[in-house]
C-alpha cells in the first residue's frame, strides 16, 4: 500500500506558537495526564550540587529518563541515593521548559534491591577471583626507568592531556605512544581490548596506562566487561590502571599490575622521577670517582713496590755487583801476592846477613849465586803465580759474562713473558691461542698474539 504525503496547508491558516508557548503547553499536557506515577529504575549519572537538589538518570536495560529531587523531597527521604541502586520513583512528569528536557519530578523514592549493573560487577568480579584473575602472583613488576610508555584512553578526554604533563614533567625523555579508544560506549570494550593486543604484537612500550576520567557506574562499565579483563591478565606488558577518581573501583583495577587513584597518579607511577635519579646519579659518580681514586693510590704504591723491586733483581746491576766483586779480588791478590814477596825478600836479608857474619868467601860466592839463582826463580815463580791468577781472573770473568742474561740476548737469543702475568715462558703447555705475549731482546722488546702453538 503506497502512502502518499497529505495536501500541504498554508502556514498562514495555522496558530503560530513560539518555543516557550509549545513547551509551556507540553508541560500543562504532560501535569494533566500523569498527575503522579510510580517508575522503577537504576539510579546512574547522580549529581549533588551545593543547592541541596538531586539530579540523576533512572534507566533499565533500553531506556532512561532525567529526574529532579528538590532538596525538601531529599531531606524527607530515609533512602541513600547513590549510583547503581535500584529505586521506585513517586514522581511528577515534567518538562524542563528552558531547555524542553523530559523529566520526572520525584517527590518520593524507595530502595528495589542492588542495580543491575552493580549485581553484574559482583558476578563477574566472583568469576574472575576463583579463576585467580585477581591473584598477586600473576601481577608484573613495573619497570624503573621505562624505555617507553603506552597510553590507553580517549584521544580528546582531559585523562590523557593530564598524563602527557605529568609525564612530560618527571622524565620529558620518556617516548609516550598514545593509542586512542573510546572509554565510554557499546564499543568501548571492543577498542580497549584490541588497543591491549595491538600494543603486546608490536612491543614498542615497556609499560601500559589504561585511563580515563571519573564517571558514574555506567560510564565506567567498559572497565568492567569480561573481554577487556582477559586482555589485561594475558598482556605480556604491565599494565597501570588509572581509572576514574579515587574512590572508583573497576574489574580492570583488580586485574591490573597496578592500581592508581586517578590517571595522574598512574602517570606518576608509570614514569620515574628525573630530580631524584639525577640526584642518585651524582651521588653515583662521586662514589665512583672516590672508588678510582682509592684504586689508582693503591697502584701507584703497588707500582712503586715492584718497581723497586725490578731494579734490585736487574741483571745489569746484578752484574755490576759481580764485577765490583771481581775488582776487589784482584785488588786482595795483588796485595797478597806483593805481602808475600816482601816477607821472602825480608827472610833473604835476614839470611844473607847472618852468611856475612860467617863471611866464608867460597860459601858466600856460591850462597850468593843461589840467592841470585833463587832470587830470579822466587821473582819467575811469582810472575808466573800471577800470571796464572790473572789468567784465571779472565776466565771467570769470560764465564761470568758469558751466562750473563744480557750476553744471551746478543747472541740472538730472546726473552718472552705471559701477560699480564709476567711469567717467563719456558715450554709451550704454559701457553694457549690468544695470549699476549713481550719479548725482550739485546736491544728492546716487542708484544706478540699466540696464533699457532707446536709442541714439539
Amino acid at each position: 500500500m503506497e502512502i502518499l504525503p497529505s495536501k500541504p496547508q498554508k502556514l498562514n491558516s495555522q496558530k503560530i506558537m513560539t518555543v516557550s508557548e509549545l513547551n509551556r503547553e507540553t508541560s500543562q499536557l504532560l501535569g494533566e495526564h500523569f498527575l503522579s506515577i510510580l517508575v522503577a529504575g537504576e539510579i546512574s549519572n547522580l549529581s549533588t550540587p551545593s543547592s541541596g537538589h538531586l539530579y540523576f538518570s533512572l534507566k533499565d536495560v533500553n531506556s532512561q529518563v532525567r529526574c529532579a529531587m528538590f532538596r525538601n523531597q531529599q531531606r524527607r527521604s530515609s533512602v541513600a541515593v547513590e549510583n547503581g541502586k535500584q529505586v521506585v520513583v513517586n514522581a511528577q512528569v515534567s518538562l524542563y521548559e528552558p531547555r524542553g528536557d523530559f523529566q520526572l519530578i520525584v517527590e518520593h523514592i524507595e530502595a528495589a534491591g542492588d542495580g543491575g549493573l552493580q549485581k553484574a560487577f559482583e558476578a563477574l568480579k566472583r568469576k574472575l577471583l576463583a579463576e585467580g584473575l585477581f591473584d598477586a602472583a600473576f601481577k608484573q613488576n613495573l619497570p624503573v626507568i621505562p624505555n617507553s610508555i603506552g597510553v590507553i584512553t580517549s584521544p580528546s578526554g582531559a585523562a590523557v592531556r593530564d598524563i602527557l604533563a605529568v609525564l612530560k614533567r618527571r622524565f620529558p625523555a620518556t617516548p609516550v605512544v598514545i593509542y586512542p579508544v573510546a572509554v565510554q560506549g557499546v564499543n568501548a570494550k571492543h577498542e580497549i581490548a584490541s588497543a591491549i593486543e595491538k600494543a603486546n604484537s608490536l612491543g614498542h612500550c615497556d609499560v601500559l596506562i589504561l585511563a580515563r576520567g571519573g564517571g558514574s557506574l555506567e560510564d565506567l562499565w567498559a572497565f568492567n566487561e569480561e573481554i577487556v579483563a582477559r586482555a589485561i591478565f594475558d598482556s605480556r606488558i604491565p599494565i597501570i590502571s588509572g581509572v576514574g577518581h579515587e574512590t572508583d573501583m573497576t574489574i580492570a583495577d583488580f586485574v591490573a599490575d597496578f592500581r592508581a587513584a586517578t590517571p595522574t597518579a598512574a602517570a606518576e607511577h608509570a614514569s620515574p622521577d628525573r630530580q631524584q635519579w639525577l640526584s642518585y646519579f651524582n651521588q653515583q659518580d662521586e662514589r665512583l670517582k672516590q672508588l678510582l681514586q682509592r684504586q689508582i693510590n693503591q697502584l701507584q704504591r703497588s707500582l712503586e713496590w715492584l718497581s723497586k723491586r725490578l731494579q734490585l733483581q736487574n741483571p745489569a746491576q746484578q752484574l755490576s755487583r759481580k764485577i765490583q766483586r771481581i775488582d776487589e779480588l784482584e785488588i786482595r791478590l795483588i796485595q797478597a801476592t806483593q805481602t808475600k814477596i816482601r816477607k821472602n825478600s825480608s827472610i833473604i836479608e835476614a839470611k844473607a846477613a847472618r852468611l856475612w857474619q860467617f863471611n866464608p868467601s867460597n860459601a858466600i860466592n856460591s850462597l850468593k849465586q843461589r840467592q841470585q839463582y833463587l832470587s830470579k826463580r822466587l821473582v819467575t815463580t811469582t810472575q808466573h803465580k800471577l800470571e796464572q791468577c790473572h789468567h784465571r781472573l779472565s776466565n771467570s770473568v769470560q764465564t761470568l759474562h758469558a751466562v750473563s742474561p744480557l750476553a744471551t740476548l746478543n747472541r740472538g737469543y730472546a726473552l718472552t713473558f705471559l701477560q699480564p702475568t709476567g711469567d717467563i715462558i719456558r715450554c709451550t703447555q704454559q701457553l694457549a691461542i690468544g695470549n699476549i705475549v713481550e719479548t725482550r731482546i739485546a736491544q728492546g722488546r716487542f708484544t706478540s698474539e699466540i696464533i699457532t702453538i707446536d709442541s714439539e
